[in-house]
């Protein structure tokens, strides 16, 4: 996201008229393409922290029902939160690099087509834009302009037949990195009240702060996205507690007799 999206993000939360005009100012829009933009670690932190957060939850509410000792919740709790930080971190870092791979391939595959079959090329980017209402010679004039330059042609049929972004290279480990300890943030937060608290008062602090932090984040993709701030914190929290009870109920099923 660059520092002119970000600026035309708040234009819009505000509906500040003027703003909006100095973001599409000619230097203002040109700057900003040439600006690198990076892929947002918006989504890779609302998914580690969120699945951590929200499964962890459910893990220790499960024990905490099953068993009710302290210390089996902290170990069970603990073992959940490094290994779901593992885990998610090593997705993020496979689903990328596949990302990677399969842009990687479709684009030689396309080069080789231009290559080859230039005229099939340049009748798929006739049709891709007549379907956006260029006729005559000024359809021809676009299709033989982005013809000429092979880079141009080539980032067309990319990005506008098969709807592919490129990925950085690094991001596999940048998304891995940050989902991994968004994953272990999110899954310490609803287990450190059963190190400080009885078990009664840490399920209740446990849900509470665990419902308070998912809001939070609810309203900050809100902030970022542009959306209703209170309907995201909403939303985000009834679906991770009512995931994470799924877990008590289950716990509740195999409850262990109290021994006299």
């Amino acid at each position: 996201m660059t520092d002119r999206t970000r600026q035309a993000q708040a234009a819009y939360r505000n509906q500040d008229h003027d703003a909006i005009k100095l973001v599409h100012q000619p230097e203002t829009i040109a700057a900003s393409l040439e600006e690198q933009h990076s892929s947002s670690s918006l989504s890779d932190i609302i998914l580690g922290g969120q699945d951590g957060l929200v499964n962890v939850l459910g893990v220790i509410l499960g024990v905490a029902a099953a068993s009710g000792d302290p210390r089996i919740i902290q170990a069970a709790g603990l073992a959940a939160a490094f290994a779901e930080s593992v885990s998610m971190g090593a997705v993020a870092y496979t689903s990328t690099r596949a990302d990677i791979e399969h842009y990687e391939s479709e684009l030689k595959r396309e080069a080789w087509e231009i290559a080859h079959n230039p005229l099939g090329e340049k009748e798929e980017i006739r049709q891709i834009y007549i379907k956006r209402g260029f006729t005559g010679e000024l359809l021809n004039q676009v299709v033989d302009k982005i013809a000429s330059d092979k880079k141009v042609w080539l980032e067309v049929m990319m990005a506008d037949e098969l709807k592919l972004a490129p990925v950085a290279k690094n991001q596999a480990i940048k998304s891995a990195f940050v989902v991994g300890i968004s994953a272990i943030i999110g899954s310490l937060v609803p287990l450190f009240p059963f190190f400080l608290f009885s078990l009664h008062t840490s399920i209740i602090l446990s849900l509470t702060i665990s419902a308070l932090t998912l809001f939070l984040v609810g309203v900050y993709k809100a902030r970022v996205t542009v959306g209703s701030w209170y309907r995201s914190g909403i939303e985000l929290t009834i679906i991770g507690i009512v995931s994470a009870l799924v877990g008590y109920l289950i716990g509740s099923l195999f409850k262990a007799p109290v021994v006299p």
